[in-house]
């Protein structure tokens, strides 16, 4: 896993009453019945008329009497689908961070370009999906990662079956595939919701990619001795990530960056947890560090004495870690190159 969402054990709230679930049962044998009224856009897209059906990564055949317009996603999802111009109603996953004094409200790192005031957030952090909320949108079709089989990201596991009756899904592999192969199965789906994948837009896109791509390559190939670590801080632990298994590092990996692997992953295959006496276990020339709102930042591991003693922090060559991207070329494009540019930069300090 990406993170530590899932070796932290974090309530999963239920989000109804005895008396809204009673709601719920009569909302659903009803939710058949679509209204034209708020259909979303899919600005840039073309219309496309007749059946609509889609093969997504479980294997799935997922059919519609037409092409869904009313769309709900995970956060990462809608903004990939906006950079290939479908626009969603709704999302769930961080969306947004609110400021603790002021209550404003900016994007989170997962939002991409997605106009916060303009979608319905049916949901912000891990464990939250207001199926009521999800039911006014008329949803036609939920969208999110994979990251293990069958396991639909921030789709609360006791929630599942309520949310899956009311609209089709299509899950797409967000792990255990190389980069390319993951956006090219975006491009796949946004065609196929109208999106127009042949514009010079995208064309630019995706050549700005494989550019990025072979720099990192040369800078791999000129650097072969600097060591690359994955990390994600918590209060608690530091984890060290595979680099086998998310879609970016297995990239990595094969362009030829020296990334190191942790040799007590967790059950699931993801990570190695340290405590923060021990953080200096790997010792690494770059640290690629998480850059989610759920981990901590740089300012924050200030107050750990052991991360600040690290030869990558005191050479000042930790940098942001996209740990989930938005699957569109316009936005792999800048992790690439910043990675190759860290590498560049680099100088052999562990």
């Amino acid at each position: 896993m990406p993170s530590n969402a899932r070796a932290t054990s974090l309530s999963r709230r239920g989000l109804l009453t005895a008396g809204g679930a009673l709601g719920l049962g009569a909302a659903l044998a009803a939710c058949g019945t679509k209204t034209e009224g708020g259909k979303s856009s899919a600005a840039g897209a073309s219309e496309k008329a007749g059946p609509w059906k889609f093969t997504d990564d479980r294997g799935t055949a997922v059919e519609a009497k037409s092409t869904p317009k009313n769309i709900v996603a995970f956060t990462g999802m809608a903004a990939a689908l906006k950079d290939f111009g479908i626009e969603v109603k709704g999302v769930f996953g961080p969306t947004y961070v609110e400021d603790p004094k002021t209550k404003a409200k900016k994007p989170d790192v997962q939002a991409g370009d997605l106009d916060i005031e303009k979608v319905a957030v049916i949901g912000n952090v891990w464990g939250e999906f207001k199926i009521e909320e999800y039911l006014k949108l008329n949803p036609d079709l939920l969208i999110t990662d994979m990251w293990e089989k069958n396991d639909l990201w921030y789709v609360p596991a006791e929630q599942k079956d309520k949310i899956l009756k009311i609209a089709p899904s299509v899950a797409l592999w967000a792990s255990d595939k190389s980069m390319p192969a993951v956006l090219q199965r975006h491009v796949d789906l946004a065609e196929s919701l109208g999106a127009d994948v042949k514009s010079q837009k995208l064309k630019d896109d995706k050549a700005r990619f494989e550019a990025a791509a072979e720099r990192v390559r040369q800078a791999a190939k000129g650097k072969k001795d600097i060591k690359v670590l994955i990390g994600s801080g918590s209060p608690d632990l530091f984890y060290v990530s595979t680099p086998v298994r998310p879609t970016d590092t297995l990239y990595f990996k094969e362009l030829g960056v020296n990334l190191i692997t942790p040799d007590k992953l967790d059950q699931g295959g993801w990570f190695e947890g340290l405590s923060w006496e021990n953080v200096g276990k790997y010792q690494a020339d770059i640290i690629m560090l998480d850059n989610r709102t759920s981990a901590l930042q740089p300012e924050a591991l200030k107050a750990k004495p052991t991360w600040a003693a690290l030869p990558a922090v005191k050479a000042g060559q930790v940098i942001p870690r996209v740990t989930e991207p938005i699957y569109s070329y316009a936005k792999c494009a800048p992790i690439l190159e910043d990675l190759a540019k860290a590498l560049e930069n680099a100088k052999k300090v562990a």
